[in-house]
């Protein structure tokens, strides 16, 4: 197997390659950073570079190029004389990309080279998304752990989600590793998400390999996108072991990957080599008294709760005394270790013991959280918790009021709801849940409009019937001043729907800051600065301005002062006022103010949104009006023709809703209506 060749070097005679980092403190590596700069602008030349390189004789490589991560000589002497040691036979590896760069789709190529699965048995297409809404949505949602081994190395796989509404995930997960494998997207190159995981991945100080993957695609532009990274981890001043990272080149659909993109080798064998040789293993205390952070949980209906994180000292044995620790002294409490399991393959597989450095799950201890350190029971103490960023968006539950109550959903009440949503605590830490005026609301809070979108989906599928609030975004008041958060939105879209799709933008209070094209599929990336509530019912309105060609990607920026007013709807809703069911009399007249959302023998009631007004303004009509019968024999029928009612799934409808009007969520249905409170207080 040849050595891979990182992206640049540290500072030898031998290297032929040398870009460093500067300091932006100090003006001695001014000159660095210009000439890195100078670098990353001549791509043909840096390329000429590698592949000069890459043609060299194999032993004259082996001399030459080094991992910036490897472990030297002299650090494994310094680790001898320390108490800690680090473990060569084990890798803890999360992979990180934005979201639809393909990082699950690699997972599923890493487990199927490794001899995972028999040859006849049937593997369904990513793997690792087992959860339904996942495979659905074609997201990933929640961390999944897996482990593979290469010869003698056990490596230990998180995937994670690439969606910023589900940062808190990628937070937790970055505890457990030692290293990450930043995927890129060929093409497209470094998006927002790429940034937040990046970011957060170069201050726990963890070894990043980056992965070019879809290099099989026929507008690919490596060069381009290796120059996009390395200037990304500058601006994110990552340090200069960091800046000298390695670079694979892989196609995950295809299960192959090489050290250059025109020679791809006929397996993943070199990223699996990349792995083991450049990221560390995990530094312990085998000696020390016993320390694990839960960086997860699962719950099983037989075993209970299952704590999930990596053991950074001592040892832990099937049925042992532990002590449960966290910040508050107070709370500490002991508990016994019932089961133990550590990730082999695609599955958890019991053990009686394992050592400091692995990934492992522990039964045994009902009421373990997140952030808690399970500790020696004599010589414990807690590990620092996990700290996520806060959360920007919230939205308001609260018990179904409608005249379909109970029909569908199996819980109803306002203890079913608070229940729910503070078992959602346990396992969600970036969001949060306050009570809100009445005793049946509640404000639930979290990243973004996704995020919560999710949880709604989730708790509707487990048959509770509710309803919420549109979302709104949560303020911050400093120095009397009132901040609102702010995103970068990333926009591709074809050059043809390029104005409307700007002049959109521009209405919602976005700040245009890069524009560029991508390659030769006649796109153009846009790059806006645009306040969160200016994002909010922004997607469906792009793919209209689009014919749903454009693709929005979002990711939190900061806090910034209020925007202004922001007008995210024009029409008004057609609001039905009186229940019964629907006839195609009522809806030939009724479709004339716009269009709708029932068709006819659809039972509706009094309040309920039937349809958009083609007019600012709200308008109540009859959709349940029949026509009336005269002893008067008509010459010839009339024929109705009613267009087809429009089809809004729960984000659409989330999206839609304005400040007094609520979505109304059952197990089977999802409707929008007037909110009664609101129309009363008029």
């Amino acid at each position: 197997m040849e050595m891979a060749i990182g992206f640049s070097c540290s500072v030898k005679p031998s290297c032929p390659l040398t870009l460093t980092r500067a300091n932006p403190n100090s003006t001695k590596n001014s000159s660095s950073l210009c000439l890195a700069k100078e670098l990353l602008g001549r791509s043909v030349s840096y390329s000429a570079a590698v592949k000069r390189h890459l043609h060299a004789p194999l032993a004259s490589r082996h001399s030459t190029i080094k991992c910036s991560t490897s472990a030297t000589e002299e650090t494994a002497a310094v680790e001898k004389r320390s108490q800690s040691r680090t473990r060569r036979d084990v890798r803890n590896i999360a992979i990180v990309a934005h979201v639809d760069h393909g990082k699950t789709t690699l997972v599923d190529g890493m487990l199927k080279q490794s001899k995972v699965f028999r040859d006849n048995q049937f593997v369904q297409e990513r793997i690792m998304d087992s959860n339904d809404l996942e495979r659905e949505r074609g997201i990933t949602i929640l961390s999944k752990n897996t482990s593979i081994r290469f010869k003698d190395t056990k490596i230990n796989i998180i995937d994670t989600p690439g969606h910023s509404d589900f940062g808190g995930e990628v937070e937790r997960i970055l505890n457990m590793v030692e290293g990450v494998l930043l995927v890129v997207d060929s093409v497209e190159g470094p998006m927002p998400q790429t940034r937040f995981v990046l970011k957060k991945a170069l201050e726990f100080g963890h070894a990043v390999v980056v992965v070019v993957n879809k290099i099989d695609r026929p507008s690919a532009r490596p060069d381009y996108v290796i120059n996009s990274t390395f200037e990304l981890f500058i601006e994110l001043n990552a340090t200069d072991e960091q800046c000298d990272f390695q670079v694979i080149y892989a196609s995950g659909i295809m299960g192959k990957a090489g050290l250059s993109s025109d020679n791809l080798a006929d397996d993943l064998g070199p990223l699996f080599e990349a792995i083991v040789r450049c990221i560390p293993g995990p530094t312990i205390d085998k000696d020390g008294p016993l320390q694990m952070l839960v960086t997860n949980l699962e719950y099983d209906e037989h075993k209970g709760r299952i704590a999930i994180g990596r053991l950074h000292a001592g040892e832990l044995q099937k049925g042992m005394d532990v002590k449960v620790c966290n910040s508050d002294e107070s709370s500490c409490r002991y508990a016994k270790v019932s089961e133990l399991f550590v990730y082999e393959n695609f599955s958890r597989a019991p053990v009686q013991s394992v050592e400091a450095g692995d990934i492992c799950a522990v039964c045994g201890i009902s009421d373990i959280q997140i952030g808690e350190t399970i500790a020696d029971k004599v010589f414990g103490k807690p590990l620092p918790t996990i700290k996520v960023e806060e959360p920007t968006v919230k939205m308001s539950f609260s018990i179904n009021t409608s005249p379909f109550v109970g029909r569908e959903g199996k819980y109803v009440t306002s203890r079913n709801l608070r229940d729910r949503l503070y078992r959602e605590l346990e396992r969600n830490l970036a969001m949060k849940v306050d009570d809100g005026e009445t005793a049946d609301t509640f404000i639930v809070s979290g990243r973004g409009t996704l995020h919560i979108t999710i949880l709604i989906e989730n708790m509707r599928r487990e048959g509770y019937e509710f309803m919420v609030g549109p979302p709104k975004v949560i303020n911050k008041k400093v120095n009397d001043k009132v901040l609102e958060p702010f995103e970068v939105a990333t926009v591709e879209v074809p050059e043809v729907y390029m104005g409307p799709v700007v002049e959109l933008l521009g209405k919602r209070r976005g700040q245009m800051f890069d524009m560029q094209g991508v390659g030769s599929e006649g796109t153009a990336l846009v790059k806006y600065k645009i306040p969160t509530r200016g994002l909010l019912g922004l997607r469906n309105a792009i793919l209209t301005a689009s014919r749903g060609t454009a693709v929005l990607n979002t990711v939190f920026d900061s806090y910034g002062p209020w925007a202004g007013d922001i007008s995210t709807r024009d029409q008004g809703s057609l609001v039905a006022f009186e229940g019964g069911t629907t006839t195609s009399y009522a809806q030939a007249s009724a479709q004339e103010r716009g269009q709708m959302f029932v068709g006819p023998g659809v039972e509706v009631y009094k309040g309920q949104i039937v349809g958009i007004h083609q007019r600012p303004g709200d308008l109540a009509l009859n959709v349940c009006k029949k026509k009336a019968a005269t002893n008067i024999r008509s010459n010839k029928e009339q024929t109705v023709i009613l267009d087809t009612p429009l089809t809004y799934s729960l984000d659409d409808c989330i999206e839609y809703i304005q400040e007094d009007e609520l979505v109304e969520v059952t197990p089977e249905s999802i409707r929008m209506c007037k909110n009664p409170k609101l129309a009363k207080k008029k």
